[in-house]
């Protein structure tokens, strides 16, 4: 029993290995070597994101979504191999329903033309033998042997396949020095060498320092011409002063002899400036050659003979550093990827090194009906199809009759250890599964090179994993459980995890320990790296999501985040650099519309940086704090630096642009600053700043939550008004470039004389503003054409305030005039209210330039009225003074006319005389005078030595209505201080407005006025101007 489902895994394994023939043809070829691949994992992905010659942004986004991809493209063949879930029973046949017999024919005739077309050296793992391999394909595709002989008679009639040579030539290395400097300039020159018969080819084995052909022999193929087409000469670039060179160019060869061709390559040191792949694709055809080495030294000689008759002087050709003839029957079924030994021209040339060369053998046409009706692609994909599915079938069979057996009754008499059988099972799979891991290791081989090109392999490792698990979880789970009752998927997913982890563990030690030297610094191409085997180890950990809940803990992969801690924060380092030098490059892009591309730009690269971070998923709380801390910090200094370097740029740009040109420049660059900075204000939604909050919150507590708001709110605000003070900045920069036409256009309106109308004084400013507008307008984004208004506004008012502060006692009208520019400049910024905010404009210089402008129209009468409205606006609210205050009454008998104010105390009077103590008593009168004429100011007695006196004496004045309905009508308290020898000494003074008791309705406009309580008025002394 054991002996036969050790067979059943090893059939399944080859059934998941056969995957790898899908990606055998990919161009370019890869670097890889060795034995078939053991995995399904496609090799020109994985090294296509690493190796690439993208941008960085362009390959780590490679990387993110290579694992779906990845993931995809199994779930793909999975559909090939699987189909519907397999049924609890089944017929004893399995046939498949996705081709019908004639497309099975079709399919049977390209299977049997490759059998009889291959080509290549197999190894000795594969089948060789035509009859092994036709019985195979019978059973396959269900052929009889009289429907097979007819096929195969068929393929033999028909045309041969064509042929073609794929040739990578990747390095040399080691190559002999000829140029003085102790280096070579070695370029590659490389052929097909039309075939040879055997009898020729011991010869020429013979003679093994020389690869000519005579002309006699040439003659004798009918299939070769006298003359050899210069275009079937390739030649790789030259590469300056190196003995290691690395070219890495891919060539093509059509093939006509496949079992008599070789290859022939030769490697030169250049000499001079002539190119020779130049030569080599002018120089049509060469008569007479006496082999293919010769033909090579001819077209290196031909370059530096310029049109003229060769003189048989060699000085001047290049030097041969050594040649390869590759027969091509030798080459392998996978091909070749190694190290070839250079070659002596002859036995007198001197070479040394080795030229690392990847060949590949492939049909490039093949006369079958199939082949005429749809792609190799398609033909691959049906063939590949059908043998899955009957190897697909016999498994599933296999592990049916195994559950069958174990429920018959019979089974259950005679074994008695029948339910060790589960055991077994489980036994046979984990060591499969660990062959099969061991295959995978074998042939990426990561315990080899540098530790960076050991990460490599390693990721290839775990990507291989990662979609055999897949398989695992989609196919052969639902076919064990079905058949035999095990979980494939829960078996092998430990197993492999737990290598896996082992493995990668092993490597990010010695990663960490070369990182914390304090000298080490991580390169970008290790951190692309580490990168990806991030993502590979992520994608492999999510699959615990199918295990079983008990199955899920204490796996190997749980905390394997915490391996790249040191790496991460080296990596944000690199990424953080890679963003600036993006955002220095991306200023160099020409403006589009209103804004650059340089802003979308580093929008862009702050997404894509974000995306890194969330595809990273970091699970703990405490290290995603601190890297998302960095991010943000990161983040906001780029954005102040692209800010910064904008501004540079507009400073050197500025000298020579026209007016208009240069105010588009600033308006873009606004914009510019504008887009970066509303990009930051979301960085708390796009980081998830909640969640983190959240998190610390669990793990620390409210001190946790307000660190986290400490840290990255301050970040942000810092960064804010770094940049709303470069906006402000290139605001100004903005206004400045308008000074001198503003300045033309308000002296136009302070010298204009009086006959000139205020519309035609404006005129000039208003167009000037329109104009301006138009582009301002047609460039900025709304936020922006806001901002750069106000600026306008304020920078105006400002200039009119200087205007009229260097113009004062000139007459009414120019005050007037410029009441009247800025009434007109408040309707153009506000536009009907699609503009600026009346209350924004009304604001700030416009209140004191309205007041300056309103004061200096005003006569002698109503500057004094306006100053008495103050004084009792300032008198309301005064609600205590250190100069004292004094208690009054007044009321009013309307048909007498007559005001009754009665003066009771003061209290808290500052002390004026010398004693510490003053000589109180009081002024009371009316004000205006001017529209009081008659009436005369009174005063109480003098209470000597007191700061509290008691005075209880009544006034009367008379006030008609047309007196008290004046806003500014008041009596004005004045206390002083009574000095016998001297001055009398200004104490303070209070008012109190008319309206507040002589106006009808008041209580002390009444009969009982006399009752009303008294109130307290305080003093205050006017600052001396």
């Amino acid at each position: 029993m054991s002996t036969l489902l050790e067979l059943k895994s090893s059939v399944l394994r080859q059934v998941q290995r056969s995957q790898s023939l899908r990606s055998r043809r990919e161009p370019p070829p890869t670097a890889a070597a060795g034995p078939p691949t053991p995995t399904r994992v496609s090799d020109r992905v994985a090294l296509g994101v690493a190796k690439g010659n993208g941008e960085f942004f362009e390959r780590m986004n490679k990387i993110v979504q290579k694992q779906e991809s990845l993931l995809a493209a199994t779930h793909a063949e999975e559909e090939i191999i699987a189909g519907p879930p397999p049924p609890e029973r089944t017929d004893q046949t399995f046939i498949p329903e996705k081709a019908t017999r004639n497309e099975l024919d079709l399919l049977y005739e390209e299977a049997v033309y490759t059998v009889v077309s291959r080509v290549g050296v197999p190894s000795p793992e594969y089948v060789t033998s035509e009859g092994d391999l036709f019985n195979y394909l019978q059973k396959v595709f269900d052929m009889s042997q009289e429907e097979h002989d007819i096929i195969l008679q068929r393929v033999r009639e028909s045309k041969r396949a064509s042929f073609s040579l794929r040739v990578s030539v990747m390095k040399g290395k080691n190559l002999m020095a000829k140029d003085a400097n102790g280096y070579s300039d070695p370029y590659c020159m490389l052929g097909i060498l039309l075939g040879q018969s055997p009898r020729e080819a011991e010869e020429r084995k013979e003679r093994k320092f020389s690869f000519r052909k005579r002309k006699e022999k040439l003659e004798k193929r009918s299939s070769v011409k006298e003359v050899l087409a210069a275009r079937d000469i390739q030649v790789t670039d030259v590469k300056p002063e190196t003995l290691n060179p690395v070219w890495n160019e891919h060539f093509v060869f059509d093939i006509d002899d496949v079992q008599n061709d070789l290859l022939h390559l030769d490697i030169w040191d250049h000499d001079d400036d002539v190119s020779v792949a130049e030569a080599c694709r002018k120089l049509n055809e060469i008569s007479g050659l006496r082999g293919m080495g010769r033909y090579f030294k001819q077209i290196a000689k031909s370059v530096r003979a310029n049109g003229a008759a060769a003189s048989g002087s060699e000085e001047n050709a290049d030097d041969f550093l050594g040649c390869l003839n590759i027969p091509l029957s030798e080459i392998p079924v996978v091909g070749y990827d190694k190290w070839f030994k250079l070659e002596p021209r002859s036995s007198a040339s001197k070479v040394q090194g080795e030229c690392h060369l990847i060949l590949r053998l492939f049909i490039t046409q093949r006369d079958t009906a199939l082949a005429k009706m749809v792609s190799n692609v398609v033909i691959h994909q049906k063939m590949l199809s059908q043998i899955l599915e009957y190897e697909h079938s016999h498994v599933q069979v296999g592990l049916l009759t195994i559950g069958q057996i174990q429920s018959m009754q019979a089974f259950k008499a005679v074994c008695s250890n029948r339910n060790e059988l589960h055991l077994e099972i489980a036994t046979v799979i984990k060591k499969g599964t660990v062959e099969w891991y061991e295959a995978t290791i074998s042939h990426f081989k990561p315990d080899e090179g540098t530790l960076e090109e050991q990460l490599k392999r390693l990721v290839l490792v775990v990507d291989a994993v990662c979609v055999d698990v897949q398989r695992g979880q989609n196919v052969y789970n639902k076919l064990f459980h079905s058949s035999v009752k095990v979980d494939f998927f829960s078996i092998s997913y430990r197993q492999l995890e737990k290598l896996v982890a082992d493995d990668v563990s092993v490597a990010m030690e010695r990663v960490c320990g070369t990182l914390e030297q304090e000298s080490s610094r991580l390169s970008q191409t290790m951190g692309e790296t580490l990168f990806e085997l991030f993502m590979s180890l992520k994608t492999l950990k999510r699959f615990r999501e199918f295990l079983p809940l008990k199955d899920t803990k204490m796996l190997a992969l749980t905390g394997f985040h915490n391996w790249f801690k040191t790496s991460i924060h080296k990596w944000l380092q690199i990424v953080h650099e890679k963003s600036i030098d993006r955002i220095r490059k991306a200023l160099e892009a020409i403006p589009q519309a209103k804004h650059s591309i340089s802003a979308v730009n580093v929008t862009t690269c702050f997404d894509q940086v974000r995306e890194f971070w969330t595809q990273l998923a970091w699970p703990d709380s405490a290290g995603a704090f601190i890297f998302i801390t960095r991010l943000t910090d990161n983040f906001c200094s780029e954005a102040v630096s692209y800010s910064e370097l904008l501004k540079r740029k507009i400073e050197r740009s500025q000298l020579g642009r026209d007016h208009r040109s240069f105010t588009v420049q600033l308006c873009v660059a606004l914009n510019d600053t504008e887009h970066v900075r509303v990009y930051l204000s979301g960085l708390p939604r796009e980081l998830d700043w909640r969640g983190v909050e959240q998190a610390m919150e669990e793990s620390c507590g409210a001190e946790g939550k307000e660190q986290v708001n400490k840290a990255l709110n301050g970040q942000l605000y810092n960064a804010d008004l770094d940049l709303q003070r470069e906006t402000k900045r290139i605001i100004t920069h903005l206004t400045d470039k308008m000074l001198p036409e503003l300045r033309r256009c308000i002296q136009h309106i302070s010298l204009s004389p009086d006959t000139i109308n205020n519309d035609d004084a404006v005129s000039p400013l208003m167009k000037y503003l329109d104009s301006t507008l138009v582009i301002l307008s047609e460039s900025l984004v709304k936020e922006n054409l806001a901002r750069v208004l106000q600026s306008l506004w304020e920078l105006l008012l400002r200039m009119i305030l200087d205007s009229v502060a260097e113009n004062r006692g000139v007459q009414v009208e120019f005050y007037t005039r410029f009441q009247y520019t800025v009434e007109t400049l408040v309707r153009f910024f506000n536009a009907d209210g699609e503009g600026l905010l009346l209350e924004d404009l009304k604001s700030g210089d416009y209140k004191a330039l309205d007041e300056e402008l309103r004061l200096n129209k005003c006569s002698s009468f109503e500057l004094i009225e306006q100053y008495f409205l103050e004084k009792i606006s300032q008198q309301r609210i005064l609600k205590h003074s250190r100069f004292g205050r004094i208690s009054v009454k007044c009321y009013y008998d309307a048909p007498e006319q007559r005001l009754t104010v009665e003066i009771l105390h003061a209290a808290d009077l500052i002390a004026l005389d010398a004693n510490g103590l003053s000589d109180p008593f009081v002024i009371v009168e009316l004000c205006p005078h001017h529209l009081f004429p008659n009436s005369r100011s009174q005063r109480t007695q003098v209470k000597l030595k007191t700061l509290h006196p008691v005075f209880d004496e009544l006034f009367y004045f008379h006030v008609s209505p047309e007196q008290y309905r004046h806003r500014f009508a008041c009596l004005t308290f004045t206390v002083m201080d009574y000095d016998w020898l001297s001055t009398n000494d200004f104490a303070g003074e209070a008012v109190a407005p008319l309206s507040d008791f002589c106006w009808p309705g008041r209580p002390n406009a009444t009969p009982a006025g006399k009752t009303v309580q008294p109130f307290i008025l305080h003093l205050s002394r006017q600052k001396p101007s």
